[in-house]
C-alpha cells in the first residue's frame, strides 16, 4: 500500500498527523507538500499533484489523501481529473459507499471539521475493499468515461 498526501495551510499541521499515523502502521507514502507552512498557498496546486501521482501509479493499494479546510476544494479539483475518483468523508460512516461502491482512490478530509477523527476515516478508507459485484465495477468504468 501507498499514500500520496497533500494539503494546503488549512490542512497542514493535520497531514503531519496523518503522516505519524500512516508511519506508525508502516504505511508507505510520499509528501506532495505544503512541506512548510504558507497562508497563501493554493489547495489547487496539491490536489493536482496528488491526482496525478494516484493516476501514475493506478493499481490496487495506491491512494490519494487530500486535506483543506472544507475538504471540497480538494475534491473538486482532484475529481477533474479522469479516473481519479475522489470522496470527501468527514467521518467513518461516510467512508464503505464511496470506497466500497464507487471504487475512490483519493479521500479528502475537511481539517476544520474531521481533525479529532482523521485517524478513524483514514482506517476504514484503507481498510474498506472494492465491491467487486458487476455493478459497482460497471458504475465505477462509467465515472471514468468522458
Amino acid at each position: 500500500m501507498h499514500v500520496y498526501l497533500g494539503a494546503d495551510h488549512n490542512g497542514f499541521e493535520l497531514k503531519s498527523k496523518v503522516i505519524d499515523w500512516l508511519a506508525s502502521r508502516k504505511i508507505t507514502f510520499t509528501d506532495f507538500g505544503a512541506i512548510e507552512y504558507d497562508g497563501d498557498d493554493d489547495f489547487n496546486d496539491y490536489a493536482r499533484k496528488v491526482a496525478e501521482a494516484v493516476l501514475r501509479n493506478n493499481s490496487e493499494g495506491h491512494f490519494g489523501v487530500l486535506i483543506c479546510g472544507s475538504g471540497q476544494g480538494m475534491c473538486m479539483q482532484a475529481n477533474r481529473y479522469k479516473g481519479i475518483r475522489a470522496a470527501l468523508c468527514r467521518d467513518a460512516s461516510e467512508v464503505y459507499e464511496p470506497r466500497g461502491h464507487d471504487h475512490a482512490n483519493v479521500l479528502c478530509i475537511p481539517a476544520n471539521t474531521a481533525s479529532e477523527h482523521f485517524a478513524e476515516i483514514l482506517d476504514a478508507f484503507l481498510s474498506v475493499p472494492e465491491l467487486p459485484d458487476a455493478k459497482y465495477q460497471r458504475r465505477a468504468r462509467k465515472l471514468d468515461e468522458d
